[in-house]
């Protein structure tokens, strides 16, 4: 075998599986990766994958590589970005074990990730947020269940692989009622409750009436709701809010929604973005700045506290020709 194939064999079960101990779902994306590279490689060097060396992955072929993702497969600037980042984990790795490939390593490891339109995020507001959370029939089981996880998931801003994941003794309703989550990275937290949200599940947890190591929000047969399930509920009930509430109509609306908009209703409550960051769970703090880019009401309020402009209206009129070339353009 080559020195590419043993250092990327070397790669998923030292590096990121014994030392970094990532999650399946990290394992899963980079061995896709791993996968479509090696396969278009394969076929622009002529060899089979397993005789390709690491020379062979220079950045032109990488680069023409992240083209055909996003040309021929239609893939996104972050799904590019996204592939790029795991090949460039990969040679980071190898630089490692084969400096005697250091040039090649070096001008892959300097491919920049593509910039995008970063859109503001979507939230809702409090009677969008009412008109969900009386949607499902409290009548029924599925129903009673789906309130309580509807009510968690808008008060906590849990994920929706958190929220699925959660057992019967995540959840702590006495004094400092909170809810503890294995969140994204394997990072253990806590978030506490409103009195509001643990009269909910005191209800929720009399009725269902599980096991410590149960799932808190279970199927009717007792297996984990599944992600795909959680996102066709969140769309059934937001189609029957729409009656109700008709701004619902103009967004759509998905679990990763109801985590903004939680992460909105600390920062208009005037909760600090750090402590935003670390309630949801963010690895960095400029990842929260999105919320200060979206909430219109505190650029208002930063406007009101300035002093207004007096200037006249006017045009720059440039008296040379060079530079009136210049503004030209």
């Amino acid at each position: 075998m080559s020195a590419l194939a043993t250092t990327l064999q070397a790669f998923f079960t030292d590096r990121l599986i014994r030392q970094r101990q990532v999650s399946p779902n990290t394992v899963g994306a980079y061995r896709d990766t791993m996968r479509l590279l090696l396969v278009f490689a394969s076929e622009r060097q002529g060899k089979a994958p397993e005789k390709l060396d690491i020379d062979d992955l220079d950045a032109p072929l990488i680069g023409a590589f992240l083209d055909h993702l996003e040309h021929d497969r239609k893939n996104g600037a972050r799904t590019r970005n996204a592939r790029l980042a795991a090949i460039r984990s990969l040679f980071r790795y190898a630089a490692l074990r084969h400096p005697e490939h250091a040039a090649t390593i070096e001008r892959v490891l300097a491919i920049p990730p593509k910039r995008f339109e970063r859109r503001l995020v979507t939230y809702l507001t409090e009677a969008e947020i009412d008109a969900i959370l009386a949607a499902p029939d409290r009548m029924t089981w599925t129903g009673r269940r789906d309130t309580a996880l509807f009510d968690l998931a808008v008060q906590t801003g849990l994920r929706a692989s958190e929220l699925i994941g959660l057992s019967c003794a995540d959840v702590h309703l006495g004094v400092g009622a909170h809810v503890s989550c294995n969140g994204k990275g394997r990072k253990q937290r806590i978030t506490p409750l409103t009195s509001g949200t643990v009269a909910v599940l005191r209800v929720w947890l009399a009725e269902r009436a599980g096991l410590s190591a149960d799932p808190l929000f279970p199927t009717r047969t007792g297996r984990a709701l599944s992600r795909d399930a959680l996102e066709r509920r969140l769309t059934k009930y937001t189609a029957d809010a729409k009656v109700a509430c008709l701004s619902l109509a103009r967004k759509r609306v998905t679990m990763h929604v109801l985590r903004h908009s939680a992460a909105m209703r600390l920062l208009r409550a005037g909760i600090d973005t750090s402590v935003i960051a670390l309630w949801l769970g963010h690895e960095q703090i400029e990842t929260t700045q999105i919320y200060l880019h979206a909430d219109l009401q505190i650029k208002e309020r930063a406007l009101e506290r300035t002093a207004p402009i007096t200037a006249k209206p006017g045009r720059f009129r440039p008296s040379d020709k060079l530079l009136a070339f210049l503004e030209a353009l």
